[in-house]
């Protein structure tokens, strides 16, 4: 007997899963989606939210630069309310390589990517922060998507469709099979450490950087993966107007996306071995002073701006020798392993990939499952726009403060004064968001919400929030404490590598609460999860 049955079981709540559990929906086929964490708590809630368009790719992959400018376009389509359609530039400076530069309308002809030739003067009039040194500038559609609301209005679309499910904190630690199919998952329930058995009919792995391991746990092999762990830094305030990419092959800090009302500069890439390994996972002062360094020839005013913090996320990169090497030489694209060779007919692995291009991902691996599950109906994904609903919104930069300002109800008490979130939204999320629980984490309303991403950084509004969940009985005993103390040390561990400056006094007063006030350097809890 089974705790859970299930048509197709999708095993990873990234971009890319909670993409083929929508497109399944769409088809009528039912899914459960799980993952050992949460929503976005991979490589989709830590990466710099950039919606490419192609650009990047245009001189050394053109393929993947194509999908990406098409990917793009159906997503503006499709999922506006997720996107801030805000344009980008590419920029050389005094001391990068002219012929590049030179080369790179041809680059992004050859991709179809519209390419538009500024003067310097024109670059500057466009993103005043541009500096004198600018020796060749490009316009190109890029774009800024919010991969949390993305994510969630995914979900919410297949639940409300009736065809999906999803369960957090769940953990797949085997596969019963039989003549050459998975029968079942043997799942656990981290939150409680109780053992339970998921009937399939299909397996969809989705895990990411985790994807080797779930595949070897199915007797597959072929899955050969490269962490390759990406630094970024948020500026407290919103440094340009669009994308500003380096023109250049890709590096350090050569890239700078506005997010709402912040900024945020990256990327490093740093081969990570063990995926779990939380110490190496966490973003470095090294990492941040090298970022930065190269982001300043690029974006002068750089060098005297204030950032709020780190944080990092890990690419799960397709293994070649040149990628082993250096994982900027490894492939954007994507692979979908339907693991026949290997013995099972009922079996898939998609890995690789962009966030821009998880709908593509999604599509090809919904047409291989319904083409198993003997299922005709087409994709709708690139025409049927993503709807939005309740608690999907909150993770938009001043949605909670239009909407309490447009109420004006003064006993709706704001708990986070950075990013004005309400109360009413924190309980609208508790008790409505996709993978709501009854003990619902600060981290979980993090990833559903603003709280904690403006400049204290959750100094405040860790106190306030646990203090009304308390009022609200969602937490009883030491629980809110504990759940409190995990959310502020997850916070600094990102505040901890941009530690200069007036960040300095904030997080001296941070402290002051949290340890003089509150008493939390007492307890003893796990280590924190990190979402952006």
């Amino acid at each position: 007997m089974s705790d859970h049955e299930t048509d197709v079981l999708i095993i990873g709540a990234g971009a890319t899963g909670a993409g083929v559990m929508r497109d399944l929906a769409l088809r009528g086929i039912a899914s459960l989606l799980i993952d050992r964490r949460d929503l976005n708590a991979g490589a989709s809630g830590g990466n710099h939210g950039l919606l490419h368009s192609g650009g990047r790719y245009a001189a050394t992959d053109t393929a993947t630069a194509a999908e990406c400018r098409i990917e793009g376009e159906i997503l503006k389509r499709v999922a506006p309310q997720c996107i801030d359609d805000c344009g980008g530039l590419f920029v050389a400076v005094e001391g990068d390589d002219p012929d590049f530069a030179a080369r790179f309308p041809a680059a992004c002809a050859a991709a179809g990517i519209a390419c538009e030739a500024l003067t310097p003067d024109e670059a500057r009039a466009r993103e005043p922060a541009l500096p004198q040194t600018l020796i060749a500038a490009y316009a190109v559609p890029d774009a800024t998507i919010d991969p949390f609301r993305l994510v969630l209005e995914n979900v919410a679309h297949a639940e409300a469709l009736g065809l999906g499910r999803y369960l957090p904190h769940t953990a797949v630690e085997g596969f019963e099979t039989d003549a050459g199919r998975i029968v079942a998952a043997q799942a656990r329930d981290l939150r409680t450490g109780a053992p339970f058995r998921i009937a399939v009919r299909e397996v969809v792995n989705a895990g990411g950087t985790w994807a080797g391991r779930i595949a070897a746990l199915a007797g597959c092999d072929e899955v050969r993966l490269l962490g390759s762990k990406g630094t970024l830094i948020i500026a407290n305030t919103r440094i340009a107007k669009g994308v500003i990419n380096r023109l250049r092959p890709p590096g350090d800090g050569d890239i700078l996306v506005p997010g709402g009302t912040v900024s945020i500069l990256g990327t490093s890439s740093v081969t990570l071995r063990d995926p779990d390994d939380a110490a190496a996972r966490a973003p470095t002062a090294a990492e941040v002073d090298r970022i930065l360094d190269e982001g300043s020839a690029m974006l002068p005013v750089l060098a005297e701006t204030r950032f709020v913090r780190a944080f990092s996320g890990v690419r799960p990169l397709l293994l070649s020798d040149a990628a082993e090497e250096d994982g900027r030489k490894a492939s954007r694209g994507f692979t979908l392993y339907d693991h026949e060779g290997q013995g099972l007919a009922n079996f898939c692995t998609i890995v690789g990939g962009k966030l821009t291009t998880f709908r593509l991902m999604a599509e090809k691996t919904a047409d291989l499952v319904a083409a198993r599950l003997g299922v005709v109906a087409p994709c709708r994904t690139a025409t049927e726009p993503l709807p939005s609903g309740p608690g999907l919104g909150w993770t938009a930069p001043g949605a909670s403060a239009r909407d309490w300002m447009a109420r004006a109800d003064a006993t709706d008490t704001i708990l986070c004064e950075c990013e004005m979130v309400a109360r009413s939204a924190v309980d609208e999320i508790v008790a409505r968001a996709p993978g709501h629980e009854d003990h619902m984490s600060l981290d979980a309303i993090a990833r559903r919400s603003r709280i904690g991403k403006g400049a204290c950084q959750g100094a405040f509004c860790s106190m306030r929030v646990t203090s009304h969940l308390y009022d609200a009985g969602v937490y009883e005993g030491a629980e809110g404490l504990g759940e409190m103390r995990r959310f502020i040390d997850g916070r600094y561990r990102g505040v901890r590598p941009v530690l200069w400056g007036a960040g300095l006094a904030q997080t001296e007063l941070a402290e002051i609460l949290h340890v003089g006030l509150a008493g939390l350097d007492l307890l003893n809890d796990d280590a924190p999860e990190d979402p952006r």
